[in-house]
């Protein structure tokens, strides 16, 4: 027994069970019908001004509920054929094989032989042309014959003479629904169409191995599971639209019996299980340990151990097909709150799932309208949910790209929320100056590259005249003038080079390395006198402050970054007993090496 009729056949009793809507969907879809042609029993006229007919307009119609009738019984009761209750293409669910008669004559001689077709091959079809009585020519199909994959759908060949009049038998069952579109073509035409259907098949499955492709590498090299759910997704979709439209069994799996009844199975639970984890890990983000994100996993492995007991011959076809059935919706119904929450956040994730979700659903809807016959079978709704699960992947797809853009943009703010820590763990928050541990790092990657060519130099500098400003106009103005001094200091130094922090209060100090001699470090030390020797203008004020500098040389005076910083400090405090406004070095003594 053929898979994917089974799931149609369930898919339509949980549509009629859980719906009542496929009643307006019909209405809606009913200008796509076919137009009724002749009458039953009318002959199908083949002529050249029309290469291609519609076999309906002239078929009839014996149920053969015993399956033991053969074509020469039929012959003999061409008069007990019925017209159809409807010439759609479909006839719904019958537990019975189902003939078909088509009398057909062609008034001229024919250019090329004529071709019909069954254009679904998910059946067992047998073939037989006739005349006076007489079968001259017939051909059996089933899904799993090799002979028969040379071919996509039953079709057989035959030729015609002129103004004789044939009848034409089909024979046709299926575990599932009859779905029928029964064309008699000329054979150029018949193989045109046969090749535009191999080449859109061509297309979508290729699209999808390309998805599956990018979806693996994405996974192997970023080792992120939401491409390996999504890759699951694409595998199993498009396993089930091979096996649904014959090109498995013609090109991947030909004569295999277990690939033929099981291939659809396995797909479309490896499909269902891509969608619960899918899903669940782009809807649970960060909260993978929800209540949502653990059902959904649940429902993923009870999916995988259905697959594995159809596979291992534990659990029967019958009750995996009703499983999937009933299971199929599920990871969308579990989803929809987080998918609707989404939207109200305004996180476009949530809108393409909705989105997606409304395609699948349309598509399920007129699939399950063509089993049970509501609407006709044509190029539309038999392709309806083969388009429906291209533009869900497509969609999901986008959602891959929605997830993958809120990661990046959430590796920024994490990079920026860093260095933000790290401004304020090494930088002075009132004049934006490095600090005191900033410099510290800065001093010891000068020292280790330092030597008597390359001179380190550290200066610790005083203001001269703070404390009177900060008493007589107040800490903000205070503020104000430190900031100031920060940007003159700043202004007067080597970019490249050199380092201007704040230990604190009025103390600033500049590491200057790269220096060529000490007097090259006397001269900057000098101009930096020279630079407050304008006052400084703050608001409506002019306050003239001063410097007091006292520096020491790496590694002339010391190599150990403490040792230096306490030269420097001595050579400062010496300056203020000096009399201020001075740049001093005091070279090394032992006092000060220790």
């Amino acid at each position: 027994m053929h898979l994917l009729p089974r799931v149609l056949l369930m898919l339509a009793r949980l549509w009629r069970a859980h719906c009542r809507r496929a009643s307006i969907l019909l209405w809606l879809l009913a200008p796509l019908a076919l137009p009724v042609g002749a009458q039953a029993g009318t002959p199908l006229v083949l002529t050249q001004e029309r290469p291609q007919v519609n076999a309906w307009e002239a078929i009839t119609l014996k149920a053969d509920p015993t399956y033991q009738l053969s074509a020469q019984d039929m012959l003999g009761r061409l008069d007990e054929f019925e017209a159809p209750a409807r010439r759609g293409g479909s006839l719904g669910v019958h537990k019975a094989a189902m003939w078909l008669h088509i009398p057909i004559i062609a008034p001229e001689a024919p250019r090329t032989p004529w071709v019909v077709n069954i254009g679904y091959s998910s059946l067992q079809a047998e073939m037989y042309l006739a005349s006076g009585g007489q079968v001259l020519q017939q051909v059996r199909t089933s899904p799993s014959d090799q002979t028969q994959r040379s071919s996509r759908t039953p079709a057989m060949v035959f030729d015609l003479r002129a103004g004789q009049p044939y009848d034409l038998l089909i024979r046709v069952q299926a575990t599932g629904p009859l779905i029928l579109p029964i064309t008699v073509s000329e054979m150029p035409i018949h193989m045109r169409q046969a090749l535009g259907e191999q080449m859109l098949q061509g297309l979508l499955n290729g699209l999808a191995l390309c998805l599956l492709m990018y979806s693996l590498m994405q996974w192997v090299t970023q080792r992120d599971p939401m491409f390996g759910f999504y890759a699951l997704v694409v595998l199993g979709s498009a396993g089930f639209s091979l096996q649904f439209f014959g090109i498995g069994p013609q090109y991947l799996w030909p004569g295999n019996p277990w690939m033929d009844r099981y291939s659809g199975l396995v797909a479309g639970l490896a499909a269902l299980a891509g969608s619960f984890l899918f899903l669940g890990h782009t809807l649970a983000g960060h909260t993978q340990g929800s209540r949502y994100a653990r059902t959904m996993r649940a429902g993923a492995a009870i999916t995988a151990m259905v697959c594995a007991a159809v596979v291992f011959g534990w659990l029967s076809v019958p009750i995996a097909i009703a499983f999937m059935s009933l299971a199929g919706t599920l990871p969308s119904l579990i989803s929809l709150p987080a998918a609707v929450a989404r939207v109200r956040q305004k996180d476009p994730i949530g809108a393409t799932l909705l989105v997606a979700w409304i395609a699948f659903g349309v598509a399920a809807a007129v699939m399950v309208c063509l089993v049970q016959g509501w609407v006709p079978a044509n190029f539309w709704t038999l392709h309806s949910f083969q388009f429906g699960a291209t533009a869900d992947m497509l969609l999901f797809f986008r959602v891959l790209g929605l997830r993958a853009q809120a990661a990046k943009a959430q590796a920024q703010e994490a990079m920026r929320e860093r260095d933000v820590m790290h401004s304020l763990a090494h930088t002075d928050p009132l004049t934006g100056l490095s600090n005191r541990r900033d410099l510290q790092h800065a001093l010891e990657a000068a020292l280790a590259q330092c030597s008597p060519q390359r001179l380190v130099a550290l200066y610790l500098m005083d203001l001269d005249g703070f404390k009177p400003v900060n008493d007589a106009h107040g800490h903000d103005v205070g503020d104000d003038l430190l900031v100031a001094v920060g940007r003159r200091l700043q202004a007067n130094v080597r970019h490249q080079t050199d380092l201007v922090a704040r230990l604190g209060g009025d103390e600033f100090i500049i590491m200057a390395r790269d220096l060529a001699t000490p007097e090259q470090a006397e001269d900057l030390g000098r101009s930096l006198l020279r630079a407050f020797e304008q006052p400084f203008t703050l608001s409506h004020l002019h306050i003239q402050v001063g410097l007091t500098i006292g520096y020491a040389l790496a590694p002339l005076d010391s190599e150990d970054p403490q040792a230096l910083m306490r030269h420097a400090d001595a050579a400062m405090y010496a300056g203020k007993q000096g009399g201020k406004h001075s740049v001093r070095r005091i070279t090394t003594t032992p006092a000060l090496a220790g």
